[in-house]
Parts: structure tokens; C-alpha cells; sequence
């Protein structure tokens, strides 16, 4: 029996946002169709190339919405030509990308077949900083005073 992963471990703080983007994938299609690679072509460069044959800029869409890239091609069935025999179907398709935080889309290109998208990934910050400690025992030691009392 599949063990279910969740995040909601006391110990977990803001992990919430991880959950959902699991949620999301397991929901995005498990359709093998277009293929594609995903491969890195710099320190901080990735590329995503999807084998879109047949299809033309006018047929794919791309589309970033929050934290998901969303690939959508749409062939026009064509009526006025008569096949013999069709192996090669018009058919449409969806394929979703969860990014991370910070990923940008640079450019995409399709050559060959091929549509290639280009994405940056960013340049981690390293940050340290000092968390001061207040005691409550200091706090109630601090008094306020008017001006007037300070004149004598």
C-alpha cells in the first residue's frame, strides 16, 4: 500500500506551499505525449525541448501562470485533403511544468521540430543575520518617565 507523504508536521513550518505543488503534479497529465528533455546547458541555465512535429508557432501556445509553465498545441484537422491512410493525427496537447521559485523563462524557439524553452535559475543568496534576544524581565524593568519629572 502507497505510503501518502504529508507536511503538515508540526516540526514542517511553511512547508504548506511544498504540498501544493506536490498536489499539482500528481494532477498534471501522465500522457507521454510530446516527448521531451529536459537538460542543463549553463551553471544556471536550463533548457526544456519538446518534439512538436507538425506543429507550427501558430499552433503552440506557452503560458506561465504562478508557478507553472504550460505548454498548448492545437493542429487544425484539415477537411479539404483526403487520406488514404492516416498514421500522423492532428491532435492536441497540454503539458505542464512545476518551476521553483525564482526560475525564469528567457526565450523559446522551435527549429526542426523542436521547441525549445529556455529558463534561468537563480543565483542563490547566501544571508546570515544576528536574531537580537529580548528578555521579559528587561522589558518590565524599562519605565516611562514624563519630561516634566526630569526638572527639578
Amino acid at each position: 500500500m502507497p505510503r501518502t507523504m504529508s507536511l503538515n508536521h508540526p516540526l514542517m513550518l511553511g512547508f504548506d506551499r511544498f504540498e501544493q505543488i506536490l498536489d499539482q503534479l500528481s494532477k498534471s497529465s501522465n500522457d507521454g505525449y510530446p516527448p521531451y528533455n529536459i537538460e542543463q546547458i549553463g551553471d544556471n541555465a536550463l533548457r526544456i525541448t519538446l518534439a512538436v512535429a507538425g506543429f507550427t508557432e501558430e499552433n503552440l501556445q506557452i503560458t506561465l501562470e504562478q508557478n507553472q509553465l504550460i505548454i498548448h498545441g492545437k493542429q487544425r484537422d484539415e477537411t479539404e485533403r483526403v487520406f488514404l491512410y492516416r498514421g500522423i493525427a492532428a491532435r492536441q496537447f497540454q503539458r505542464k511544468f512545476v518551476l521553483a521559485e525564482g526560475l525564469e523563462v528567457t526565450g523559446a524557439e522551435i527549429e526542426n521540430g523542436l521547441l525549445h524553452i529556455d529558463l534561468e535559475l537563480p543565483t542563490p543568496k547566501v544571508e546570515s543575520r544576528q536574531i537580537k534576544i529580548n528578555s521579559k524581565s528587561s522589558k518590565k524593568e524599562m519605565k516611562t518617565v514624563n519630561p516634566s519629572e526630569l526638572i527639578d
